[in-house]
């Protein structure tokens, strides 16, 4: 395998690394991995990279110290604007990972992956079967009629940061992989019409891709082993009306993992590079990521997150959770109030109102890998953390970071 220290894809030419230091003993200690919604897109595209550009910004030195609090070794931050030349990613590491936060110690990264997303690229139809097409990036509606939200292309994008070396060869996106090849795709209908499944044009559904943002399967070097970190951000349930086009999509965005994992129902995909089929039998993965689906409450399709809970190849036994979670909901109450879900592993600050705060965020790994603990970062308020994360409007994001430690 070639292992590099990876911008972007646009930097896959970059020079060969050796692989990183201490990577011998990783196979005799636990490796943190986590997942982060830091809510680092901007409204305006380029603006997080100038935002970046110097030490200063006050929300991303908050997100850096809750990372340098977590510290873990592979982590993934959705919604953080791409650029195809990986600036921000590096302008993050360098002007504030690089540097300690609020007394925390820096950390660093060596190796890092971004690639395209489906965010803000226009379609050239009428998604939102609203009468009009827009295909301009930032005019209202716009979003609407992109193949996945965004003002943007690449706005609310990801990337994934790790100690441990990344097999840039082996990296497979499904960014383009079509909605409609899906087999048993629970396509929206629109309620208007007595056909099924018609929300949706034949024309559009031939370009349609599934991922709002993209899925990406990155091989990362841990010890001896290479561990899938298999990354993704479906989305949010909502925002739609009868035909629920969103919930449908979330709900087979998540399932693309849940086929992928199993050798007998992943044969139908194809990755950007046109290579079919899922994960080879008896590979270790950990899937991470703002899966927008909360076991119990919200609104998601036909318990979407379930077809990763309930996976017979995934250990879901173990559930990150924190008191900050607990308190956040008894002192907001509203939907909280109603909720079937335990609070405590709650890893979102939703609205009051609706849906109320959720399990919104997962990191869950292979049975072939064993659960050493975990959590997730949200201070109780008399904690002299709890800064970080606040009451609405944050001072970092409404998600919060949740990691999960795993030996081989």
């Amino acid at each position: 395998m070639i292992f590099r220290r990876v911008l972007s894809v646009a930097a896959a030419a970059a020079a060969l690394l050796p692989l990183a230091p201490g990577t011998a003993e990783a196979a005799s200690r636990a490796a943190r991995f986590a997942t982060f919604n830091a809510s680092l897109n901007r409204n305006v595209e380029g603006q997080l990279v100038s935002d970046l550009s110097t030490p200063g910004n006050t929300q991303a030195k908050v997100i850096a110290e809750i990372i340098q609090r977590a510290r873990p070794d592979v982590l993934l931050i959705n919604e953080f604007d791409y650029d195809a030349a990986g600036a921000a990613a590096r302008l993050f590491q360098d002007n504030y990972l690089s540097i300690g936060q609020g007394g925390a110690q820096p950390i660093t990264y060596r190796y890092r992956y971004t690639a395209p997303s489906n965010t803000g690229i226009a379609s050239g139809f009428d998604l939102n079967n609203n009468g009009s097409v827009v295909s301009a990036p930032g005019a209202p509606g716009y979003g609407d009629d992109a193949f996945g939200f965004g003002a943007f292309p690449g706005q609310y994008g990801m990337v994934v940061y790790s100690k441990y070396p990344i097999d840039l060869r082996g990296v497979r996106t499904f960014q383009k992989f079509l909605w409609k090849d899906m087999p048993g795709a629970v396509l929206p209908d629109d309620p208007a019409t007595p056909a099924p499944a018609d929300w949706y044009s034949p024309e559009e559904l031939q370009v349609l891709r599934l991922s709002s943002k993209s899925h990406w399967d990155v091989p990362v070097r841990v010890g001896h082993r290479t561990v899938h970190f298999l990354v993704s951000h479906p989305t949010p349930p909502t925002f739609d009306g009868a035909e629920d086009r969103n919930g449908r999509r979330n709900h087979d965005e998540i399932r693309l993992w849940a086929d992928y994992t199993s050798p007998d129902r992943g044969g139908y995909l194809y990755d950007d590079r046109g290579r079919r089929g899922g994960l080879q039998p008896g590979e270790a993965f950990v899937i991470a990521g703002d899966q927008n689906a909360d076991p119990s409450d919200g609104d998601s399709y036909q318990g979407a997150i379930h077809q990763l809970l309930d996976h017979p190849k995934i250990d879901s036994g173990f559930a990150p959770s924190s008191a900050g979670a607990t308190e956040a909901a008894a002192l907001q109450g509203g939907a909280n109030a109603t909720h079937k879900g335990d609070p405590k592993y709650d890893t979102a600050d939703f609205a009051d109102t609706a849906p109320g705060n959720l399990r919104a965020d997962y990191v869950l790994p292979s049975k072939r890998l064993r659960v050493a603990g975990g959590g997730v970062f949200w201070p109780v308020s008399s904690d002299p953390l709890s800064r970080l994360t606040g009451v609405f409007p944050f001072p970092s994001s409404d998600h919060r970071l949740v990691w999960l430690d795993v030996k081989q």
